[in-house]
């Protein structure tokens, strides 16, 4: 297991608010879980060979998921096509290939771990043809042959705009489709590799309107990259006319000294400001917390979104 998120430099001026122990702010501190579930849920992932999102991206839930039996699968390899300034999956522009029995390994975890709803993310493919689609719904086809009252969500590639790959994605039916819009539009260049704005717009839409219900469709955003208020207010109405059922937004936090750094600590009363905002503008479910994650809680939030 690895995680290594990085405090700011030290060199720079800390901002006001992080005045807990160490260099972060005291709400981005948290005891470690406890409990053995995160040995077994490490045997299993290991056992079948499977890399996750939670180790590669350095996500800071990745032992209290893991505590809990659960992972988001990252499906493709361990390796990249797109070299984004916010992520720390390594870069190929030649990955090996799609291993032919990954589907049915991630299957075999699911039904070992008990996973009841299932998050599948992907690297980007941009070698293949079809970006990977077809590959994705092999797994999806798998995990329910296996499991078949499980709930799915995908986090995919934009397949840079192919929407043969597109409709390939829809004719899953899956539960939930995901693709993170990641930043505001003026940040994008910077902070994302190949992936624009508009283009993750334009996906959101395509999803929406050609859905089968129930499909719902989601998007996420990282703060304190250097955005302004005002323009995570826009990203907010841009993903509502988009269709987009579902926003999570969270705190941006560096993984490695190659990648960008973090400019603000946003305080937990603003994320409550902007989820409160993105309800009031009408987007039915807004997820915003420090420690928020596209797959974080995923199997919570869909509960709660089906008792709603």
């Amino acid at each position: 297991m690895k995680l290594n998120i990085l405090p700011p430099n030290p060199e720079e001026k800390a901002p006001e608010a992080a005045v807990g122990p160490g260099r972060f702010p005291s709400w981005l501190h948290r005891p470690l879980p406890q409990g053995g579930n995160l040995w077994e849920t490490d045997e299993v992932l290991h056992d079948n060979r499977l890399p996750t999102v939670c180790e590669e991206a350095q996500c800071p839930n990745h032992l209290e998921c893991w505590s809990r039996k659960t992972a988001t699968f990252l499906a493709m390899g361990k390796e990249c096509t797109r070299n984004c300034g916010f992520c720390s999956i390594d870069f190929s522009k030649q990955p090996k290939p799609p291993e032919a029995d990954e589907p049915q390994r991630i299957a075999d975890s699911v039904e070992k771990l008990g996973l009841k709803h299932v998050v599948i993310t992907m690297v980007a493919r941009d070698d293949l043809t079809d970006g990977g689609a077809s590959h994705l719904l092999a797994i999806i086809h798998a995990i329910r042959e296996r499991t078949p009252s499980s709930t799915i969500e995908i986090l995919s590639s934009d397949f840079e705009g192919n929407r043969e790959a597109w409709d390939v994605l829809l004719s899953s039916r899956t539960d939930i489709c995901n693709y993170n819009i990641e930043t505001v539009r003026s940040l994008t260049p910077r902070v994302r590799h190949k992936a624009t704005y508009g283009r993750t717009l334009d996906f959101l839409s395509y999803l929406s309107v050609h859905r089968e219900p129930p499909m719902l469709v989601k998007s996420g955003l990282m703060l304190g990259l250097g955005e302004t208020s005002e323009e995570v207010h826009e990203t907010l109405h841009d993903l509502k006319s988009a269709g987009v059922d579902i926003v999570t937004l969270g705190q941006y936090l560096q993984p490695n000294r190659q990648k960008l750094r973090v400019k603000d600590f946003i305080p937990p009363a603003t994320f409550e400001d902007y989820a409160a905002y993105g309800h009031a503008i009408g987007i039915p479910y807004v997820f915003a917390g420090p420690f928020v994650r596209s797959s974080y809680n995923a199997e919570t939030v869909f509960e709660k979104m089906k008792n709603r």
